[in-house]
């Protein structure tokens, strides 16, 4: 039997805590990236003369390519090594970066957030698994886990706030430009600092047939949830994509239960607890995605804050992240099972959910915003920390690329339904109300106060929906994730799914 790097009198990397550094400063470049752009588009679409028709490209183009290609960019990740695809990754991020802030129309904008996409698949995963390869001992583990698990839920309210400051106070183009020092220190700190654990490779040839599926059966479901929110649910070719992904994917999983040499071993989405946690986090996203857009456009159009303004709005919601993962997840991780964080964590971010339906025109922000935020912080903050470790949890390591694609998977995914549906929901509710109410008003003062009355009506009938989810991804956790907390003290080894296979990983104490 193998044993672990402790077991076997390898002492761990000295650098390691320098390492989380640059790490978990390329995982905030691109969780940064899924919301900073949103504030600059509307100036963007201005300068560059880009029609209303194809301004959702320049969100969508990021989120096709990243989400497609994330499973391919996993197993890059076990093939070439994480050190190099990381540096790769940052590196070819920092590229498309500039070529996007320079970008002289919309052609040229179009393909450098494709090409983002593009490496941010390959970035993405080698982070988490340098993270999962390079922390294994129990309590180093929970605490490098709950920094992680802070930027990965609290960095997309950060890019809100960056957003904000580089379109109000220099131009829409540094929210491109600021990725490449971002990418440049990450790449030096990769190149001395990271010293990635020998072994951990995956040499197996690729698997084509199962990258060409996987990758267009996921590029055609985010496809189709984009067309969904534009086009309807009903329309043939919405239903033609999405019947087109569903094929693609059950071909894809019949192609990996039968090459001798998967693109995504079944045993790494089948495990109960790594299947729990991609279920349970992809729904959470569903619901936290949903929220940014619409107490985003609350904010701006009901309430009339400025861009910037909007963006330090959120600042309640990261200060509760980073204190339910640092502080609170952390803290436990060791103590208690992982599914009584994570069923908990979910459940009080439904309930801070459940006070934003309650939201009017004239809701105080202080009253009731703010603590809204604070529980969704704090909630999600303590369920992401065990969840962003456990989707490793029992890997061998030449899987943990793909293994950590699927978590970045399921939370890209989770955000284009989250956008779509809940967008739909929301504009479905509005034009029911502005129906009903439309007719009583008569004065141009009154007609605005039933648009924005309708505008909040959606919000609300749409938050409804995300107080569910949420429900619904806790009940996942607590049924599904059914490991013990880790055991600090004697270090083993476990089998994951297939015979035979040695796997590094604390003993779980049931």
């Amino acid at each position: 039997m193998s044993k672990t790097p402790e077991a076997a009198g390898v002492l761990p990397d000295p650098n390691r805590w320098k390492a989380l550094v640059f790490i978990a400063l390329a995982q905030l470049m691109v969780v940064l990236d899924a919301t900073i752009v949103n504030i600059a588009l509307p100036s963007a679409q201005q300068d560059l003369g880009i029609s209303d028709g194809n301004r959702q490209w320049v969100i969508t183009a990021y989120a096709l390519a990243f989400g497609g290609l994330l499973l391919f960019g996993g197993r890059i990740a076990d093939l070439w090594g994480r050190k190099r695809t990381f540096t790769v990754g940052l590196l070819g991020f920092a590229a498309a970066s500039a070529l996007g802030g320079a970008a002289t129309g919309e052609a040229m904008l179009l393909g450098s957030r494709a090409l983002q996409g593009v490496f941010g698949a390959l970035l993405a995963p080698a982070a988490l698994s340098l993270l999962a390869v390079t922390f294994t001992e129990g309590r180093e583990r929970a605490k490098a886990f709950g920094i992680y698990g802070a930027i990965a839920g609290g960095g997309g309210a950060v890019g809100l706030i960056l957003g904000g400051l580089l379109t109000e106070y220099l131009d829409w183009r540094w929210t491109f430009y600021v990725n490449i020092p971002f990418a440049i220190v990450a790449a030096a700190g990769a190149y001395f600092v990271i010293r990635e654990p020998a072994g951990g490779r995956n040499r197996s040839p690729l698997d084509l047939p199962g990258v060409v599926l996987s990758t267009l059966g996921l590029v055609a479901l985010v496809y189709g949830f984009t067309r969904a929110e534009s086009e309807g649910w009903t329309e043939a070719g919405t239903l033609g994509v999405f019947v087109a992904s569903a094929v693609l994917l059950a071909s894809f999983v019949a192609v990996e239960s039968r090459v001798k040499h998967p693109l995504l071993p079944l045993r790494v989405m089948t495990e109960r607890n790594r299947g729990g946690v991609y279920l349970s986090l992809g729904l959470a996203v569903i619901a936290m995605f949903g929220l940014f857009l619409f107490l985003t456009y609350y904010l701006q159009v009901v309430k009339g804050y400025s861009p910037l303004k909007t963006g330090f709005a959120f600042l309640p919601m990261v200060v509760g992240m980073i204190t339910g993962s640092t502080q609170i997840g952390t803290r436990l991780m060791t103590r208690v099972p992982p599914r009584l964080l994570m069923g908990p964590g979910f459940l009080t971010a439904a309930v801070g959910m459940l006070l934003l339906t309650r939201l009017e025109i004239d809701t105080s922000y202080a009253g009731l915003i703010l603590p809204a935020q604070l529980l969704l912080g704090l909630g999600m903050g303590t369920a992401f920390m065990p969840a962003m470790s456990l989707s490793t949890h029992g890997v061998q390591p030449r899987d943990a690329g793909v293994a950590s694609a699927m978590v970045n998977t399921s939370q890209q995914v989770g955000g284009a339904i989250g956008t779509a549906l809940l967008n739909t929901i929301a504009a479905s509710a509005t034009t029911a109300y502005l129906t009903a109410h439309a007719a009583s008003a008569t004065s141009p003062q009154a007609q605005r106060l039933v648009r924005l009355e309708a505008m909040v009506e959606g919000y609300t009938s749409a938050i409804w929906w995300a107080v569910g989810i949420l429900v619904v991804a806790a009940s996942i956790a607590l049924t599904l994730v059914n490991t013990g907390r880790p055991d600090l003290a004697p270090r083993g080894t476990a089998k994951d799914g297939a015979p035979g296979d040695e796997v590094q990983v604390p003993v779980l104490a049931h």
